[in-house]
């Protein structure tokens, strides 16, 4: 009788176990999901940014082949996942002038110069490693963002480093709050902001990126993942989309914007 109490008793418990696991797991998703619905910019497929990245019968078609480094079974410092690198060095193929906030590794940088017309320009900022004093926290900002945008200003060297790429490649020092981006307003297709992850700094970088933009030109922002992931990626963002058509590329953390033609 003993055994059996001791059997019931060790079944309610992990039942009970189950239960709790299966509430918090709910109750994560819920605060991911931004408590109710889906997030607040809407997914539509790649292809609805641009038509190259439609699939076809067989998945992407040829117009989308690139050249192409993957990201394998590694952890990289502020890494695309390979879909994301995909998408970028597609939209590469006929962009005249790219710029991006946030090199990093110098990834897509390096997949821009390889797959853009011969005569293409890409322009890159990142913060030097010796001069991280110069990084501009502000009270909005969480230090978790912080802490990664710094840690991922440790580079002098890049991918494209060595490579006839890279003599397509304009690498700018500089922190991007202070960066005058006045000589490139207006004349880049393709806008990549992927820097700090600070609040205060996607605000300034989209700003930024958005006087960049030529007309039917592209901005693209990367880890846009839930307010669990980036907080302040996701509320800038949130906020820029009650004025500005944004979306997000399913399969991806990618938001784009494409700047209407007349404007």
């Amino acid at each position: 009788m003993t055994g059996t109490l001791a059997v019931v008793a060790l079944l309610s418990l992990l039942v009970a176990l189950v239960l709790a696991i299966g509430q918090l797991r709910q109750r994560a998703v819920r605060k991911q999901r931004n408590l109710f619905g889906e997030w607040p910019i809407r997914r539509v497929p790649p292809e609805a940014v641009d038509p190259a990245l439609r699939p076809g019968p067989f998945g992407p078609t040829r117009e989308a082949e690139v050249a192409f480094i993957g990201r394998g079974p590694y952890v990289v410092d502020g890494g695309t996942s390979d879909a994301e690198a995909w998408i970028l060095a597609v939209l590469a193929k006929r962009a005249r002038t790219m710029f991006e906030f946030g090199t990093c590794t110098g990834k897509t940088a390096y997949l821009w110069a390889r797959n853009s017309p011969p005569d293409s320009r890409v322009i890159t900022v990142t913060l030097a490693p010796d001069h991280l004093a110069d990084y501009r926290q502000e009270a909005t900002d969480d230090p978790v963002d912080v802490e990664f945008a710094l840690k991922e200003s440790s580079h002098t060297e890049f991918l494209y480093t060595g490579s006839p790429a890279a003599a397509k490649v304009e690498q700018l020092f500089a922190d991007s709050k202070a960066l005058d981006v006045s000589p490139w307003a207006g004349r880049c297709d393709l806008v990549f902001v992927d820097g700090s992850h600070a609040y205060s700094y996607v605000v300034s970088d989209s700003a930024k990126a958005l006087e960049l933009v030529a007309p039917g030109g592209v901005v693209l922002w990367h880890d846009y993942a839930g307010p669990r992931h980036a907080s302040g990626v996701y509320r800038a963002l949130n906020e820029l989309a009650q004025r500005l058509p944004l979306v997000r590329l399913e399969g991806t953390t990618l938001v784009a914007y494409r700047r209407p033609t007349d404007a």
